[in-house]
């Protein structure tokens, strides 16, 4: 019992080098799948882009060979290839096998850089296959080559191939002769499978974001990514040239409120370290640059990043952003509470982050991360620097005396307050719009046609154009569970519209009213008191457009329902065919839904030599059917279609109703002239 209980020195294990990173590779890179493999990738990308924050770097150019390989190439200083003194060891070699080396501790190469911790590099190498460092610098381009971490040479170009470890002293090879003045690195290392599982693999539109994300970040920087992969190799390209404000351009999901808002400044601090062994206190600075607008929606788009590397879980300096935003804006709404008839209440963070889309920005040297993903920022003088200049210079611009800056603070200002509004309105309209007690209080809309189930999951709520389509769908419908709401026409275009003009106007307000669960970011889809909504109008073009801006509304303020798959559009039919059966046996009515369904039915009559009454009958309304008609093709779920309205690309779905619905009118009539020719003009009502 005592020799099995026996715990001393001898059954401590030390893991030496890289063999750490082997043992426990989540440790470094998060995880062992695709993530953790793009998370490799972006550590040698994030060294390549570190050059060009510099300003020794213009260019970088990735590539996704065929055989599994990535390469990274960039026009930098190159990795120093000199004798590192303490260990006599090449700077290469030191860079790709020691943990915690690098050129970016002490602040004497790099000022603001992504990678910190000096385990990037040797971490990719660890847990690859093989990995290729070809460095051009000093006339001269230099080879080395790795297995697992270890140096050392292969009899060929593959990762399979034999390999010689390399002997005493350093291993780097001087492979040719470089141009005067050219320098850079170029990295190529393939995974090593045994860490990695199977299915891990480079995520290309992942590559392409971060590389359009970097560009932006880093103005006048190139950035290629090729990939041959595939059949075909494709390359794309980018540089932009307008910083993090082209960047909030191209994240705005909806029409603006306000132009582009620059805020730039930075603060100083003081930072205990250590320094030759001794706790020193160091001056550093941090830079805050910020871009940020507002849009029409509720939806908020914020990205933040330290020294271009995103951090999107925040940290210290996205706490001091959104900390100033609301004591800024409760301030000044206070202070003009009477002319935005904000009346007592205060504004949440919610309020104001509705409809913003933001690019923040800090530039710290040797900024503290929690863990080596580097999501959040942790370093505390952050958050009060970003506060004290994201305060200062945002209560100028809501209280500026110019004519534009005064419209635009005037536009926000409103829009905050309106979202403010919404939310109370939401909140009181969820505390008494529950379906227990939604006809004891008679709140309902009087137009309401109830059903008489309380069974949510069963219910069906059917949105009904006009109310000569209402008489007949109340006698088509099954009273016990399907509910019917008409609407009068064209209801408002909220895709324009402020919430506050949506929350008057009585249709929408209807609508939510009935659906009973709260608007935009407040929307509780556990409270929708259906669990079908289906949206029925007319088969025509004015039923069409009617179905589009009650999906604007759906989706600008009710998307969690379509999310949920829980709206739907009816098909009624288009035309009513008549058979005309010999005898005494009665005529045959066959219904189609297309005019393409209609040619093949009537193809397939006059095979069967059948005769149809003429003309055939082509519904244009609802009303045009009497109500067992419209039972059979529209409502009994017995013989209807529905088809089932999906948000499966968000921001797709965002672009094509901002195009469709927004307030920008050339787009639009472009995306109808390039259309036009497939227009079917028998469809037009003239």
């Amino acid at each position: 019992m005592a020799q099995r209980d026996e715990y001393n020195a001898r059954h401590l294990s030390v893991l030496e080098g890289l063999e750490a990173v082997r043992k426990r590779p989540g440790m470094y890179i998060g995880s062992t799948d695709s993530r953790g493999l793009m998370h490799c990738l972006w550590e040698i990308i994030d060294n390549s882009v570190d050059e060009a924050l510099a300003g020794y770097a213009s260019s970088i150019s990735i590539t996704l060979h065929k055989d599994d390989s990535v390469e990274v190439t960039d026009d930098g200083r190159g990795i120093p290839v000199d004798i590192e003194p303490r260990t006599g060891l090449s700077g290469l070699e030191v860079v790709f096998t020691k943990l915690h080396a690098g050129g970016k501790f002490g602040g004497r190469s790099y000022n603001a850089v992504g990678g910190l911790h000096g385990v990037g590099a040797s971490v990719v190498n660890a847990l690859s296959g093989r990995l290729d460092a070809t460095v051009t610098r000093g006339g001269k381009v230099h080879q080395l080559s790795f297995r697992r971490g270890e140096p050392g040479t292969f009899a060929g170009n593959g990762p399979n191939d034999s390999f010689t470890p390399a002997e005493e002293g350093s291993p780097l090879q001087v492979s040719g002769k470089a141009k005067r003045g050219v320098t850079g690195t170029t990295i190529r290392y393939w995974a090593d499978r045994e860490i990695f599982t199977p299915d891990a693999h480079f995520l290309e539109d992942e590559l392409v974001n971060r590389a359009r994300q970097t560009a932006f970040l880093v103005p006048g920087l190139r950035l290629s990514i090729r990939d041959e992969r595939g059949g075909e190799s494709s390359e794309q390209v980018f540089q932009y040239d307008g910083g993090i404000s082209e960047f909030v351009d191209h994240l705005s999901p909806d029409s603006a409120v306000t132009g582009i808002w620059r805020i730039q400044g930075h603060g100083k601090f003081t930072e205990r370290i250590p320094v030759d062994g001794r706790m020193q206190d160091i001056e550093r600075d941090c830079e805050v640059d910020i871009a940020m607008r507002w849009g029409v929606g509720y939806d908020t788009a914020v990205k933040s990043f330290v020294n271009i590397i995103a951090t999107p879980k925040g940290g210290t300096h996205m706490a001091g952003f959104e900390q100033a935003l609301v004591k800024v804006f409760r301030k000044v709404v206070e202070a003009n509470a009477r002319r935005l008839k904000a009346g007592r209440d205060k504004l949440d963070k919610d309020d104001v982050l509705a409809g913003l889309t933001a690019v923040v920005t800090v530039r710290i040297a040797e900024p503290q991360f929690e863990g080596q993903t580097k999501e959040v920022l942790g370093t505390p003088a952050a958050r009060q620097i970003v506060t004290k200049v994201v305060s200062d210079q945002l209560e100028a611009r809501l209280n500026s005396t110019k004519r534009t800056e005064k419209q635009e603070a005037t536009s926000v200002l409103e829009k905050v307050v309106s979202e403010m509004k919404a939310r109370i309105a939401a909140r009181q309209h969820k505390e008494t719009q529950r379906r227990k007690n939604a006809l004891e209080n008679s709140s309902m809309p009087a137009k309401l046609v109830e059903c008489r189930s309380k069974d949510v999951e069963s219910s069906e709520l059917f949105v009904v154009e006009g109310d000569s389509a209402l008489g007949t769908a109340k006698l088509a419908r099954s009273s016990e569970f399907q509910a019917l709401l008409p609407i009068r026409g064209k209801i408002l275009n909220v895709q324009k519209a402020s919430v506050a003009d949506m929350l008057s106007n009585s249709e929408c307000a209807a609508l939510l009213q009935v659906i009973g669960a709260g608007s935009g970011r407040n929307f509780d889809l556990d409270a929708a008191r259906y669990g079908k909504v289906v949206l029925m109008t007319d088969a025509d073009v004015d039923g069409a457009h009617i179905r589009t801006l009650l999906l604007t509304l759906f989706f600008r303020y009710m998307r969690p329902l379509i999310e949920a798959g829980r709206v739907f559009a009816a098909v009624p039919p288009l035309h009513r065919v008549e058979i005309i059966n010999s005898g005494s046996r009665p005529n045959e009515v066959r219904y189609t839904y297309s005019e393409s369904e209609l040619v093949t039915l009537l193809a397939d009559l006059e095979k069967q030599s059948k005769k149809y009454k003429e003309p055939i009958q082509r519904y244009k309304g609802l009303g045009e059917m009497d109500a067992d008609q419209l039972s059979e093709t529209t409502m009994d779920p017995a013989h209807r279609s529905l088809r089932r309205i999906r948000v499966e690309d968000a921001e797709a779905a965002e672009r094509v109703f901002d195009l469709l619905m927004g307030s920008v009118v050339a787009p639009r009539k472009d995306f109808i002239i390039a259309g036009a020719h497939a227009l079917d003009k028998g469809m037009i009502d003239a």
